[in-house]
């Protein structure tokens, strides 16, 4: 380590060396081409004056009526002025370098913060680990001071995340193919020491699988910057992790050539390691190749907030306010509120959980996310949605209070009822997870707290005034209650074998159960007017 030090400090010795002997030949350079330009010009002004007395001295000669028109041209207007063009060479170099040298300085003290970060959260570790005992006698005298040329970085673990992408996108009328590349470096804790966001050029020409060759590229010079040796690269396109491990040869050249540069690479490092990694944990680097496409097709504008940057809706193709564009979690794909609303709405008309409008997308669109631009009641609704689609229907419990009526599952009650009753298994009462009441899942009515279900139903034959309501409609429609989950059943047409919604199989004339697909009664299966009805109705 002390060797490495040593070294580590001649070399910047030598690099700051080089930078001055640098500096003094630009200033010397500089410096000789101003006395050139000074003497250029000193020639310059003899020669007009030589011409001038020249032209004076000829006036005499020509008839006073005559005129003499005499264009002088200097040596300089001759030719290119290569002193100046010289001199901005110069200028222009000098910015570079110094943008250089800054860029170098801000790369050095990152990498510096990042060895003492790493130090103090080994030596942390370290204290962790001693001993309480130890820890009482000793515990004042611990202190080990951090090394400046400690290089603590390399020794350890670093997790490279990438992700490239190219997508076609709209700037006004025109339709581009827009690419971006995302890069997380995180420690072996996982936490985040660099996050990077740059455009990829020349995307029209790129494939998605290129893109993620691409965005390799970019996250192994980003760790080598660092100074970090020992890296395990992470992708979520299986194509690119097979031509980084090897397991596959790209047929395009200029893809070969580029899967060849990341082997270069690779040989830098002391530890390299690819990993295939699912899409959700690549969900945050995914977000930084997103913006970084979304930064090149917003443009600068007059909003109604001042100045402000606009974006083309990819459905509406309107000039829309960036601050008025709805980002999909996930994909990221963005949309304008208005266009998002009327998707989202007619999905709930229909019954359908909405996802992504993009073609070929399938990402759900979150329930939080929509409260940008829907009512929080159709908020409410899509929520009620999503969870009685995740529940089965055997599983699905109703509060019995009707200004309640929350849906919950048997399991998800009975956890919540533990909280408060020691028994809850042996008990029929649950308390409700939004209202916080209590009632009985047998009977379903406010829990009956000193008698049985037995007693109750014996002491209240009589159902309440909504479930009476509909036990009359449905006698009056002969409509057919499922004996296992308690759902009402219409016929609109076909045979008289029903399956139930919970899995459950029955007559639909007496009730019977249906036992491996043959009927318990002797109900006839079908009736003719059923049948010709419902060929009716789909003629």
């Amino acid at each position: 380590m002390e060797n490495h030090s040593r070294d580590k400090g001649k070399a910047t010795q030598t690099i700051n060396e080089d930078n001055d002997d640098l500096k003094s030949v630009l200033t010397l350079q500089r410096h000789l081409l101003m006395e050139a330009k000074t003497l250029d010009s000193d020639l310059d002004f003899a020669f007009q004056l030589q011409m001038q007395e020249a032209f004076s001295a000829s006036l005499p000669l020509h008839h006073p009526s005559s005129s003499l028109d005499v264009t002088l041209s200097s040596p300089s207007d001759m030719g290119f002025d290569y002193v100046t063009l010289m001199l901005q060479d110069i200028e222009r170099f000098e910015m570079e370098r110094k943008e250089r040298e800054e860029s170098d300085e801000e790369k050095r003290r990152f990498r510096n913060d990042l060895n003492r970060s790493i130090y103090d959260q080994n030596f942390a570790r370290y204290i962790m680990n001693v001993p309480e005992q130890e820890w009482n006698n000793y515990g004042d005298n611990y202190e080990r001071p951090y090394d400046g040329n400690m290089v603590e970085a390399q020794n350890e673990g670093f997790r490279v995340y990438v992700k490239g992408l190219v997508s076609e996108e709209r700037i006004r009328e025109m339709k581009v193919m827009v690419g971006g590349v995302g890069v997380a470096i995180c420690d072996f804790w996982n936490n985040l020491v660099l996050e990077l966001r740059k455009k990829l050029d020349g995307a029209e020409f790129m494939t998605g699988e290129m893109a993620g060759v691409e965005a390799v590229i970019h996250g192994l010079n980003a760790a080598l910057s660092l100074d970090l040796k020992r890296v395990t690269l992470f992708v979520d396109d299986f194509l690119v992790y097979q031509f980084i491990t090897g397991r596959q040869q790209p047929r395009q050249s200029k893809l070969g050539t580029k899967v060849n540069e990341v082997s270069l690479l690779q040989k830098r490092f002391t530890y390299f390691q690819p990993s295939f990694a699912a899409r959700n944990d690549m969900s945050f680097v995914f977000k930084l190749a997103r913006d970084a496409i979304v930064s090149q097709i917003t443009w600068p504008a007059e909003t109604s907030n001042g100045k402000g940057l606009k974006e083309t809706c990819m459905i509406c193709f309107e000039d829309i306010d960036a601050t008025q564009m709805f980002t999909v979690d996930g994909c990221f794909h963005r949309y304008c509120f208005s266009c998002m609303k009327q998707h989202v709405e007619v999905k709930l008309l229909n019954s359908m959980v909405a996802s992504c409008p993009h073609e070929g997308c399938k990402t759900e669109v979150t329930i939080d996310s929509c409260g940008k631009f829907l009512d929080a009641k159709l908020v409410e609704i899509m929520s009620n949605r999503k969870k009685e689609a995740s529940i089965a229907v055997s599983e699905k419990v109703y509060c019995a209070f009707p200004r309640c009526s929350a849906l919950m599952s048997k399991s998800e009650v009975l956890q919540y009822t533990r909280t408060v009753m020691l028994v809850a298994e042996k008990s029929r009462a649950r308390k409700c997870v939004k209202c916080h009441r209590f009632f009985c899942i047998y009977c379903k009515v406010p829990w009956h707290f000193d008698m049985t279900c037995i007693d109750y139903k014996r002491l209240n034959p009589h159902p309440a005034r909504e479930y009476a309501m509909l036990n009359t409609l449905a006698t009056k429609k002969q409509w057919r209650e499922c004996i296992k989950c308690k759902h009402v059943i219409e016929l609109a047409g076909g045979c008289y074998h029903i399956t139930c919604r919970c899995g459950f199989e029955f007559c639909y004339t007496c009730g019977a159960e249906w036992r491996n697909k043959k009927p318990t009664c002797s109900c006839p299966i079908w009736d003719e007017r059923n049948i010709i009805h419902n060929r009716r109705r789909r003629q």
